[in-house]
């Protein structure tokens, strides 16, 4: 990553690594779920898939962890701007990488839901803190541009490594030490999320604060945030817009993509296979839709540099995006796991590509001192607490849809609410401000 100016100095290429690497355990922590969620409710409630009760814990287990960690995720963008982004990034990480780990010893459900609730708070309160304190690293418009586009990269080989923790704890998981009198791979899977703390507990004394904030908090300039000045006029529009932005995007994410792993059993050709090669495949269209989406977010740091209306940009992927899920999920995923596994691939390319858009987008909208906050509100509120909901509707719309298995109603299920979201954010993107200029709003 260099700019015509000069080249990154050391630090930063530090703090674009330690950025990397929160962006990547992110993904992994959230992708976690829909690979797990299936064994790990069956084991702590007794629930046979396909049934209502197993359908409102699997709603339970995609919602209220995101609606905790919206709601703190909130409270942590106030906390980045009021107490500074590189120890709230630090404390954010350690939460969650120990919360996972917990998580893989959890002996009934409730026991897991708070444990992922508490994984979810560190996940989104280290979004935002990254992405502000990356965003004030980096003054030159073009270096910023790239830096929060290739570091939010990672975010989607998280999400391959996630499959590959998955697949391994489901290949050789018969070898670990048993947790709970068994050898249950989402167990291992948990477990594998306190990677991250390892390598953060030793380089945490060479990260230096942001510089923006950290001059304006020393001259005594730097002003209180407030949640209540997101609605002022000069702010309203933007707050509103891309709160609801996020949770379309989310939506389609936790409404669609994430039940994916769910419908890949029912497929003819998949059905026939033995339980543990059933997991391997959902496990492998997973990757694919991963690979879509690492693709898609290395689109987006190229095409942020040359498209320069972020409306247009931001419709570069929800347009053709639209047409993608809703083949994808009404025709591919009953039909051809060949097509399932290609359509994945595209479905990521579009969705994340606009996940990836608002790290880019939202540093240029709010100033220094509402920074954090304004990004905190935008995720937290719109993405994580009503954009996950989403994963809640699909799972209660496939009580009521037609279909010939549980699996086809979910697919049909996963069909409606990835459409209205995908035609919700294009309808909304005619309204996404501009930023004004390519310096940060101070």
């Amino acid at each position: 990553m260099t700019s015509s100016a000069r080249s990154l100095t050391p630090l930063q290429w530090l703090i674009c690594a330690i950025a990397a690497l929160g962006f990547a355990f992110d993904i992994y922590e959230i992708l976690m779920a829909p690979l797990v969620v299936g064994p790990a409710i069956g084991e702590l409630t007794g629930a046979r898939p396909g049934t209502p009760a197993f359908n409102y814990w699997v709603g339970m287990f995609f919602w209220i962890p995101a609606l905790v960690g919206g709601a703190f995720g909130l409270v942590g963008g106030y906390l980045t701007d009021r107490f500074g982004r590189r120890r709230v990034l630090v404390y954010s990480i350690l939460l969650y990488a120990f919360s996972a780990f917990a998580a893989g010893f959890a002996t009934n459900i409730y026991m897991l839901l708070v444990l992922r609730s508490t994984t979810y708070i560190g996940v989104f309160v280290e979004f935002v803190a990254a992405v502000a304190w990356i965003a004030e690293i980096f003054p030159d418009a073009t270096q910023r541009e790239k830096a929060l586009g290739y570091t939010q990269a990672f975010s989607s080989i998280g999400g391959l490594m996630a499959t590959g923790a998955y697949s391994l704890a489901v290949t050789y998981g018969a070898s670990f030490p048993a947790i709970a009198g068994g050898h249950a791979p989402w167990r291992y899977t948990l477990i594998s999320g306190v990677i991250p703390a390892l390598p953060l507990i030793l380089i945490r004394p060479f990260l230096p604060e942001s510089p923006a904030w950290q001059a304006k908090k020393a001259a005594g300039t730097l002003r209180r945030p407030s949640i209540a000045e997101l609605f002022t006029p000069a702010l309203r529009r933007t707050t509103i817009v891309t709160t609801l932005m996020f949770a379309f995007a989310y939506g389609a994410a936790f409404g669609a993509i994430q039940q994916m792993p769910r419908i890949v059993p029912g497929l003819e050709e998949v059905r026939v296979l033995d339980p543990r090669a059933i997991q391997q495949t959902a496990s492998l269209v997973q990757a694919y839709q991963e690979f879509g989406g690492l693709a898609g977010r290395f689109l987006l740091a190229v095409l942020a540099l040359y498209i320069v209306s972020r409306q247009q940009l931001i419709r570069a992927f929800q347009i053709p995006g639209l047409f993608v899920m809703v083949f994808v999920f009404y025709y591919a995923a009953t039909h051809s796991l060949e097509m399932t596994k290609w359509g994945m691939f595209f479905a990521g390319v579009f969705t994340v590509g606009q996940l990836s858009f608002w790290g880019n987008y939202l540093p240029r909208v709010f100033p220094t001192h509402l920074r954090g906050t304004g990004e905190g509100f935008a995720a937290n509120i719109g993405g994580r607490m009503i954009g996950t909901s989403f994963a809640f509707v699909t799972t209660q719309l496939v009580n009521v849809v037609p279909g010939a298995t549980p699996n086809a109603r979910l697919a049909l299920a996963a069909t409606m609410v990835a459409a209205f979201v995908y035609t919700g954010g294009l309808i909304c993107s005619f309204f996404l401000p501009e930023p004004k200029g390519d310096s940060l709003p101070e």
